[in-house]
């Protein structure tokens, strides 16, 4: 639900609705990235470009492996040599752009919202926060959903890959898009684009993250970073003991939040999925983070980029 005052300014335009994106804004929310990117730069001294997994020439030791005729003789390993008794050269990581991969839920749940906006238009302020983020870092964008219709926004860097994601963020979470086939076809697709090094961004809702096994998670994980960005609702999660009335355009819906059955019931519904899905995806080695309707957009920026605890 979102209070009247916001309703007055949906026609505004350049307005923040609440209800649906505004590409200006999405744009404009580089801001925040940038500074989250000097940061960055600040503490390290230089922006680093991402590992790739060819072997090849680069700057980075990747491994030693027994040496055969051909190799470069000025990268013989000359502990593991001795250690074996059998010639060993070292490997090195070349570089080269890592891809970041922003996955749209687009699940009917996520067009709500309690507070400030809805959760879907929150969604799409943190792929595109997550998008200039990845951007500042040298990275290509590249952004998808779960469909069987549309082919995924293809990687590309610089303003021009950003811009892609962020008018497919615009237009998908704009309204619950038709032939959404769930999170779970989105991350098979996902699956097919990612390598490893790569880093990956889950927009989604706590039910859609349940319902994809853990196994699949720690798949995904395997390539590389993986963070679930969940997106919440404060009237999910501490629900008044109230009546409340919802209304949509099939009709009005009345709760009374006070019976302890309904109440119950709203808790299994929509606070119990946020706890399953955090406990899901933390046994899968997935960083997760949670953002409300309510929370400034970057608040889970910090998350994104910082290695995994043990």
């Amino acid at each position: 639900m979102i209070g009247d005052a916001e309703k007055r300014d949906a026609g505004a335009p350049g307005m923040e609705t609440g209800v649906r994106p505004v590409l200006a804004e999405l744009i404009a929310l580089r801001a925040s990235a940038s500074r989250r990117g000097a940061a960055r730069r600040a503490r390290a001294g230089v922006r680093q470009q991402a590992p790739s997994p060819l072997r090849g020439q680069g700057m980075e030791y990747a491994e030693s492996r027994e040496y055969v005729g051909g190799d470069d003789a000025r990268h013989i390993d000359w502990r593991v040599t001795a250690r074996t008794g059998r010639p060993h050269t070292k490997t090195f990581q070349t570089e080269r752009e890592r891809l970041t991969l922003v996955v749209a839920d687009t699940a009917p749940a996520l067009y709500v919202g309690s507070r400030v906006r809805f959760k879907s238009v929150q969604a799409a302020r943190a792929g595109a926060i997550a998008t200039w983020a990845a951007i500042a870092d040298g990275d290509r964008v590249a952004a998808l959903r779960g469909t069987l219709d549309e082919a995924p926004v293809p990687p590309a860097g610089g303003s021009r890959g950003a811009l892609r994601v962020l008018h497919a963020l615009g237009r998908w979470y704009a309204d619950p898009p038709a032939g959404d086939a769930g999170l779970a076809v989105a991350l098979d697709h996902a699956r097919r684009l990612l390598r490893p090094g790569s880093r990956l961004l889950v927009l989604a809702d706590a039910a859609s993250a349940v319902a994809v096994p853990a196994q699949r998670w720690a798949a995904l994980a395997a390539h590389g970073e993986a963070l679930v960005v969940l997106l919440t609702d404060p009237l999910e999660q501490a629900p008044p003991r109230a009546r409340l009335r919802f209304a949509d355009g099939a009709g009005r819906i009345d709760l009374d939040l006070r019976d302890e059955a309904q109440r119950a019931r709203w808790e299994a519904t929509f606070a119990a999925p946020i706890a399953q899905a955090q406990a899901t995806l933390h046994a899968a080695g997935v960083r997760c983070a949670l953002l409300s309707s309510g929370m400034p957009s970057d608040a889970w920026l910090p998350a994104f980029g910082r290695p995994r605890a043990a």
